[in-house]
């Protein structure tokens, strides 16, 4: 079931000027839930204009959003509401950090939402370990901890709101492998604990190969593509084309397969490489007669 969908949605900057330009155009989409979705596209596609109409930071110049089937700016005064629903992480949301100390910061969303205070001690504990945060830390200023940690600490505020989908924009822009990898893994921590609806936006086709079920291409404000991953780096050629840079693995095997080698399948990760190559020796072996 979709717990998301957009329906013929449009968006123009500066409408009426000479600047004008339509970042999202006549885009209709349906995301189910309890998946995570990779949101993909070149510098200006759309991508990030597009996840800001998710819970009402921007509304559309014309289309509708329908959250569970019902369109978010059917009552002007519910889309509070849908913004506990549908929770946003902006990009660097580290210099987005304002509590005194970080249980209070992280504790922020969930106290607007008028919780009482054992609730929100649990939400902050929770989210905290769904972030690999110390609970020695909690009493700290967040101005204090290293821009790792405050990340976290920005992104646990949102998911301490339990939001039904979580958006998160280029979460691990800036990060050294390191510090990617954790923040990945505090998202893959959430979503097997909640079985929540997860969206990451991404330039990087190699982060988003790791994690999500299906991605989504944005290209010049259209869906370009919105399909199972296998499927969509099928279309390797194709992201090249529109100005996205696939990951290194994917390249070695398009080129294996122009030179004649082709394994039967895309490949997009480096721990499904060794998989299919193991597959393949074993194939040629047998086919030789040896022994495996």
């Amino acid at each position: 079931m979709a717990v998301l969908e957009t329906r013929n949605l449009t968006y123009t900057y500066s409408k009426g000027s000479p600047f004008e330009r339509t970042a999202v155009d006549d885009v209709s989409l349906k995301i189910d839930e309890g998946l995570i979705i990779g949101v993909l596209g070149h510098t200006g596609s759309g991508k990030s204009t597009l996840i800001q109409h998710f819970n009402g930071l921007l509304r559309a110049d014309s289309g509708q959003v329908l959250l569970d089937g019902t369109d978010i700016w059917a009552e002007k005064s519910r889309i509070r509401e849908v913004r506990f629903q549908v929770g946003l992480v902006f990009q660097y949301p580290e210099y987005q950090i304002f509590g005194e100390t970080v249980f209070k910061d992280i504790a922020f969303g969930p106290a607007n939402m008028g919780l009482d205070e054992s609730e929100i001690k649990g939400r902050v504990e929770q989210s905290a370990r769904d972030t690999g945060l110390d609970m020695r830390l909690m009493e700290r200023s967040p101005f204090e901890l290293s821009g790792g940690q405050k990340r976290r600490v920005a992104i646990a505020g949102v998911m301490a709101m339990n939001p039904r989908v979580l958006i998160l924009d280029e979460p691990a822009s800036g990060l050294d492998p390191r510090g990617r990898e954790i923040i990945f893994d505090c998202i893959r921590n959430y979503h097997r604990r909640t079985g929540s609806t997860v969206m990451i936006v991404s330039h990087s086709m190699e982060d988003l190969a790791c994690i999500a079920d299906k991605l989504l291409v944005m290209n010049r404000g259209r869906v370009f593509c919105f399909d199972d991953t296998e499927r969509v780096f099928a279309r390797a050629e194709e992201l090249v084309k529109i100005g996205l840079d696939i990951p290194q693995v994917t390249r070695i095997f398009l080129e294996l397969k122009k030179r004649g080698i082709d394994f039967g399948k895309e490949v997009y990760t480096v721990g499904y490489a060794k998989r299919v190559i193991g597959d393949y020796i074993d194939y040629i072996k047998i086919k030789r007669g040896e022994s495996l």
